[in-house]
């Protein structure tokens, strides 16, 4: 046994159950057996891994993937680790099919085969996990923050790209499946863990990285506690605890133009141009706990809970130049007027945040006879508290002689160059305060859930295995979410540069200048609480939600194994009830502010048939062909029935509760090669066919029915909402391969190479008459990674890139948003110099490839930010 595997006789065993948390399905895979286990049925397949050891190597990870009768992807922890990943974000993006959306210098959101994060769904353990911020890209509210789950908590991920029936339907492009860590079958106690640190060269900041498991199996008759068990009876009970902490203050450059839309100004005119010097502090959490109790390979308990996420202190200083749109020509470039109040504004951001996920469940398993029972009942919540978010700002009100500004679209990345005369305005005394203002909000997305599932062996036929799986579930969630702006009526005579701190601040390589900070904290304790006022009730009910949303399940599913032929099929219904309460709210033609409660409810029922077949052409050659059906209900926000309305310019933004749910027809056919030394090559072809797709949408010239939710009015009104779109598709090619050249002699031996490359090709009317690809879909997605692994010593090159993806859909192409291109490379590298402690030394975003957002095309960039390096040093440890 390599030095990868358990020591001391501890077992590793896969199990594969249901990604949705629903059936554990057939058989297992052990490493080697425990005297009262039974004997693994050959070629049984597998529905859902759960890592029983805290070592578990890429070839059971590898032979999992293998057995299973679905197309699974398996990241375990001891590969995940080999790079300077820090969220589950960041780690899952090396799997093929998956591209990830960055904020704030980390991967936040995971897209599968071209879905938006709002479409798929993301499990901890079986359970599905409710989002912590609403931020998603398309406002679905469904998508979950996948930055906010630590490394450190993570046994293995499993990416599902073709549903079972036992499975959660709503999935339409896939699974995300986190595998905590629990106890290994040995009964011998382990600790593992790292301690390290870090720096970030941009702002001159520290990383802090810890994270620590420990764990063990006790309460045996007889056996000494550091012995090994030959049973499970030996010791039956466990326990695992799990800390993990990370800390960092990451700084961002970035530059944000706006431009002029509307066929008068010049293509490249400017309206708007934002300086942000960003300074974010952010500790990221992690802790579990998982209990157990197993007498017997027949029967077992657990009960777990976990806690994740970050709080994050943000500061966002800023200067901000509104050209007041008299563009004119001047030479190469154009020249415009910085007249008005806030034509040249300096002003400051200062906001904190917590985002927590939070997992209980208890459940088990028990056999009786041949007939398989498991069962479970969860608890999960995802929230959000906003603390406070001050903004202050200060406008320019020095002498002045006509200022102007002159630009050209030539500094990196068509960012603007430009001069401004006529203006002093990187003199603080030039400055006098114009505005302060705060706000708080909370948001909430619980879930209760219960599931049961049955396992029967059945003798229809002559084949080697067959059994029939039923179950059923249900999901019960709740969603609030609430906010609360405040305002200073009464701010004093203050310059800035009574408030400023520093001097004059240059940054983004030194190609601006910001003038002086504002400082943090200086007019919170000016002002005091006592002219602080909450403010703007309309906009406060605009954000309110209250929605429910009950999901109830049954399925029935049929799985043989004949020699080299394996089948899995059935069908799934589910039946959705929801309800929501929310505000008709905004002003009257008059200006009248004016508020009414509103609220819809609706049910659906649907059906989700499914069939895979996979055959064993040789001992490591393998073809699987497959269909699935599944679904993405309307995003909490999509079918909020909420009005925001202004009479007086006429327009009303709401959601739509008679939105139908986006269903999939899904067709996957792969071949499989199975290398030597844990290596794959596999090459498959997807086609997803998507009913009712759901969209932004503008509707012009629109009369809303006033059943006394606003006031009467008999102007024609333009409508932001949400649409069902006509047919959509996704098609694609998946490409991966990896290997180990152990057979090269000497030194060679220890050399690997891995690649990875998806295409897809979607398509969606995404205005009348229009067709565009999906939102958030790219193209061509790959990783490629170089690395060496001998004895003790590894090393590793890894690069990703994604290209561009839409991510906001205006009134014509001119107007859409796209996420640019983007290719990062990041480097581990470890050495084991002990048997129990292992150095490490880790490099990332090496690059430093500016994150682009670009208005219709890629010379019109609306924001262009970067990072720098994250460098960091620490210590692995392993009893």
């Amino acid at each position: 046994m390599n030095h990868s595997l358990l020591r001391g006789g501890c077992v590793a065993v896969f199990l594969l159950e249901s990604v949705g948390g629903l059936s554990p399905a057939s058989a297992a895979v052990p490493v080697t057996e425990l005297a009262d286990a039974p004997p693994p049925a050959a070629g049984r397949a597998l529905e859902e891994i759960t890592v029983t050891a805290q070592r578990t190597t890429i070839e059971q990870a590898r032979e999992a993937q293998f057995e299973a009768p679905n197309l699974v992807d398996i990241a375990t922890f001891e590969e995940i680790r080999k790079l300077p990943d820090t969220s589950v974000a960041e780690a899952v993006r090396r799997v093929p099919g998956i591209s990830l959306e960055t904020d704030e210098g980390e991967g936040r959101y995971v897209n599968i085969r071209g879905f938006d994060a709002d479409l798929n769904s993301t499990t901890f353990g079986g359970l599905r996990l409710p989002p912590t911020n609403n931020a998603s890209p398309f406002g679905g509210y469904r998508a979950v923050t996948l930055d906010s789950i630590p490394i450190g908590l993570v046994g293995a991920l499993t990416v599902t790209k073709s549903n079972l029936p036992s499975q959660d339907a709503e999935a339409l492009g896939g699974t995300i499946e986190i595998t905590p860590k629990t106890a290994p079958a040995s009964g011998a106690p382990f600790v593992q863990g790292n301690a390290g640190s870090g720096y970030e060269p941009l702002r001159g900041t520290g990383i802090f990285d810890f994270a620590v498991t420990a764990g063990g199996r006790f309460g045996g008759p007889g056996q000494p506690s550091g012995s090994n068990v030959s049973a499970y009876s030996d010791r039956p009970f466990s326990i695992v605890a799990t800390v993990s902490y990370n800390e960092n203050r990451r700084g961002i450059d970035d530059v944000e133009p706006a431009y002029f839309n509307d066929g008068v100004h010049p293509y490249s005119a400017i309206n708007n141009i934002q300086q942000r010097d960003y300074e974010l502090h952010r500790k990221r959490h992690g802790y579990g706990l998982d209990l157990g109790y197993q007498r017997n390979a027949d029967s077992s308990y657990y009960l777990r809970a976990f806690d994740a996420g970050y709080t994050e202190s943000y500061l966002r200083q800023f200067l901000n130049l509104n050209p007041d749109g008299n563009t004119a020509a001047l030479g190469s470039g154009l020249t415009d007027t910085l007249a008005g109040g806030s034509a040249i504004q300096k002003a400051l951001r200062d906001e904190k945040e917590t985002s927590r996920d939070l997992v209980i469940v208890a459940g088990g398993k028990s056999a009786f006879g041949d007939n398989k029972l498991d069962f479970r009942v969860g608890y999960t919540k995802g929230s959000w508290h906003k603390a406070y978010d001050y903004n202050s700002a200060f406008n320019y009100a020095g002498p002045t002689s006509n200022p102007t500004i002159s630009y050209t679209p030539t500094n990196p990345g068509n960012t603007p160059a430009y001069t401004i005369t006529g203006a002093s305005y990187l003199d603080p005394a030039n400055f006098l305060l114009s505005g302060f203002a705060n706000s708080t909000a909370y948001n909430y997305d619980k879930e209760l859930s219960f599931a049961t599932n049955l396992q029967v062996p059945v003798h229809w036929g002559a084949h080697e295995s067959e059994s029939l799986q039923l179950g059923a579930s249900a999901r019960l969630r709740h969603k609030l979410t609430s906010s609360q702006p405040y305002s200073y009526p009464t701010l004093p005579s203050l310059l800035l540069s009574d408030a400023a701190s520093g001097g004059n601040e240059t940054y983004y390589a030194s190609r601006y200048q910001n003038g002086v900070d504002i400082r943090p904290g200086y007019l919170q304790t000016l002002l005091g609480s006592g002219t602080i006022a909450p403010a703007d009730t309309t906009s406060s009910l605009q954000q309110f939600l209250d929605a429910k949303e009950n999901v109830y399940a049954l399925y029935g599913q049929y799985q043989l194994t004949a020699g080299a032929f394996g089948l899995i099929g059935g069908a799934r219904v589910e039946q959705t009830r929801d309800s929501s309460n929310a505000y008709s709210a905004g002003v009257d033609a008059n200006g009248v502010p004016f508020a009414n409660p509103v609220s819809a409810s609706h049910s659906y029922t649907n059906l989700f048939p499914g069939l895979q077949l996979r055959y064993q052409l040789d001992p490591d050659l393998l073809v699987r062909a497959t269909w699935s059906s599944t679904i993405a209900r309307p995003g909490f926000n999509q079918a909020n029935a909420a009005l925001s309305i202004d009479l007086g310019a006429g327009i009303v933004t709401t959601g739509n509760p008679y939105l139908r749910p986006a269903t999939s027809s899904s067709f996957d056919l792969s071949i499989e090669k199975y290398l030597s030394s844990a290596g794959i090559f596999s090459i498959g072809v997807f086609d997803k066919e998507i009913s009712h797709y759901i969209v932004a949408n503008v509707l012009p010239n629109q009369t809303l029915p006033n059943v006394g939710l606003y006031p009467g009015n008999s102007l024609l009104l333009k409508i932001f909402t949400y649409t069902n779109a006509g047919s959509s598709r996704a098609r694609g090619i998946e490409f991966n391969w990896e290997q180990r050249f152990r057979d090269l002699p000497g030194l060679f031996s220890g050399l690997g190479i891995g690649a990875n490359y998806t295409l897809v090709d979607s398509r969606f009317e995404i205005r009348p008459g229009e067709n565009s690809p999906l939102p958030s879909t790219s193209k061509n997605t790959w990783n490629a990674s170089l690395f060496y692994e001998k004895e003790r010593l590894s090393i590793r090159l890894a690069a990703y890139s994604v290209s561009a993806d839409l991510f906001g859909i205006g009134g014509d192409r001119s107007g859409d948003v796209y996420n640019g291109r983007r290719t990062s490379m990041d480097f581990g590298s470890s050495y084991e110099f002990t048997e129990h402690f292992t150095v490490y030394a880790e490099a990332k975003n090496l690059l430093n490839t500016p994150h682009v957002f670009y208005q219709g095309w890629q010379d019109r960039p609306i924001q262009r930010e970067f990072y720098g390096q994250d460098y960091l040093v620490g210590l692995r440890f392993d009893f």
